[in-house]
């Protein structure tokens, strides 16, 4: 698999990877065609789970090799790691309140964003994940391309490991889309196009991952960077948030943990 991919150029590795995430949040979705109603303990134990693997790639995946990158540059290693973390955090913060969206787990009437109580709630639901699912596809443009530039601290092995951790979180968050759209009365099919909708972003913000850092080399820690920062906000700000608020606290802790050691256990192994 892995020689297969090495013969590929960086942009269909990247398009394979990206459709392999949006895939897995399609599976996730399509849970809607078999039940109306996913357990509530399962679901804050997947949530838990994305966001033990998204806290794992955040730093196994992506600052680690940043720092590492950065280290032989006129600056020093951890400069390029913390402007790029904070700058995309800043830019889901400001996505956050700007982009009409709804938390799956949130009533109506806490939907965030500029004028939401103007959208669907199917809308303000698709919106919000797909707003999740930028920087995931970032991170996984960002590690084929600098695989790409051929810099010695990245490996195609290793973004594969990211590309499979993001494609297992992904599975929840196609679920958690789909199912309060089918307990609103939508059919299973609308429901469904709807979750698996969200992740359509991954496949363009991966290419632009791709291309923006094997055009400027330079940028490839702060990119980096950039997609751990906004995904770790969004883990602060959604996911275990709403893992938690349901009373599964222990539970859902201890899927985050079990998420973070598989999505570790990957990149080191693999990477």
């Amino acid at each position: 698999m892995i020689g297969f991919f090495s013969s590929l150029s960086p942009i269909v590795q990247t398009l394979f990877a990206s459709f392999f995430t949006w895939g897995m949040t399609a599976l996730g979705a399509a849970l809607v065609f078999t039940t109306k109603k996913v357990n509530q303990k399962l679901m804050d134990g997947m949530l838990g789970f994305a966001g033990g693997v998204m806290i794992a790639a955040s730093f196994w995946s992506l600052l680690a090799p940043a720092i590492s990158m950065a280290e032989s540059g006129p600056v020093p290693g951890w400069v390029p790691a913390a402007v790029g973390f904070m700058l995309g955090g800043i830019f889901l913060w400001g996505a956050d309140n700007f982009l009409p969206h709804l938390s799956p787990s949130m009533p109506p009437t806490e939907a965030e964003g500029v004028n939401p109580q103007k959208r669907k709630r199917s809308t303000l639901l698709v919106l919000a994940i797909t707003m999740h699912n930028i920087p995931e596809g970032l991170a996984v443009g960002v590690a084929f391309g600098s695989v790409a530039t051929g810099n010695p601290e990245a490996s195609i092995a290793g973004a594969l490991a990211l590309a499979i951790g993001m494609g297992i979180q992904n599975f929840p968050e196609g679920t958690s889309v789909s199912m309060p759209l089918r307990r609103d009365g939508m059919s299973r099919a609308k429901s469904f196009f709807l979750g698996q909708l969200s992740g359509a972003v991954e496949p363009i913000a991966a290419v632009i991952g791709v291309l923006a850092v094997t055009v400027m080399e330079p940028l490839l820690p702060y990119a980096l960077s950039f997609a751990a920062g906004a995904m770790i906000f969004v883990v602060a700000e959604e996911v275990i948030p709403g893992s938690q608020e349901n009373g599964n606290r222990d539970l859902a802790s201890m899927w985050l943990m079990i998420g973070f050691t598989i999505m570790m256990m990957l990149d080191v192994a693999l990477g």
